[in-house]
């Protein structure tokens, strides 16, 4: 075989296996008289040897130490063992294609992938072109990342098609443009607070996102009105759960 040939088989490019030469990686071999280098099954072998290894992430200096364990040994070991690389690059592409398909079972209509947990919650709530649920949905898949669990999960699951509940993102969404004193903000704050069930609290953990920096990200994620509400509601749920803390802490003794 010549270069481009052997280039070509292996799926490298001629500048690659000069490269090879070069760095002394790959020996070079004879010449015939009219200059052409011929390569050999072997060269073929140490040059796809050469690829997996650097497609596993192995430096050159690295894969210069492994070719030099294999000096001396039948090619047949040396195929066999490439062969047993390729069997793990197909297993391992069996797996990531696995969950791929499970991370697209798993989508919520808009494309984003979440688990099928949360996935089977989302759907059981109806269609809304309310920015308030829009906006909901992504915290929720937030939340699911982060923290997870099934116990949350169960909890809200009652509050997905509740009718009472929408109609609470309604009333955020008239206050898109309202000013920070709308007396619409304390009664829909506490509105807000009665329908998180303590189910769902009980589930957050000690340092989750009602306690943490999370709070302040979200407050920056509504308008000023909106962001007066959840203020409230924030304040009111870590209250709560501080109650409920002090509540076990009692039942303990």
């Amino acid at each position: 075989m010549r270069i481009g040939e052997i280039a070509a088989l292996v799926g490298v490019s001629t500048r690659t296996v000069r490269h090879y030469h070069h760095i002394g990686l790959l020996p070079e071999p004879a010449r015939r008289a009219n200059g052409y280098r011929v390569y050999g099954v072997r060269d073929a072998v140490v040059l796809a040897r050469i690829r997996r290894l650097t497609e596993l992430g192995l430096a050159l200096e690295e894969v210069r130490d492994v070719l030099a364990d294999d000096r001396g040994r039948e090619l047949v070991e040396v195929l066999v063992e490439l062969d047993a690389d390729l069997a793990r690059q197909e297993h391992a592409i069996r797996e990531r294609r696995h969950r791929l398909a499970r991370l697209l079972e798993s989508s919520v209509d808009d494309g984003e992938p979440v688990s099928a947990a949360l996935a089977e919650l989302l759907g059981t709530g109806p269609d809304t072109g309310s920015p308030t649920a829009a906006r909901d949905r992504e915290h929720l898949m937030l939340l699911d990342t982060v923290a997870g669990g099934d116990e949350m999960r169960d909890a809200l699951r009652p509050l997905a098609a509740d009718p009472a509940v929408h109609a609470l993102y309604v009333r955020m969404d008239e206050l898109a443009d309202a000013p920070v004193d709308d007396p619409r903000i304390v009664p829909l704050a506490a509105d807000l607070v009665a329908a998180v069930p303590e189910e769902a609290l009980a589930a957050i953990p000690a340092d989750g996102p009602v306690r943490t920096g999370f709070g302040e990200a979200l407050l920056d994620d509504c308008t000023p009105a909106q962001a007066e509400v959840m203020r409230r509601v924030m304040a009111a749920l870590t209250e709560r759960l501080a109650g409920n803390g002090t509540g076990r802490e009692e039942e303990a003794k």
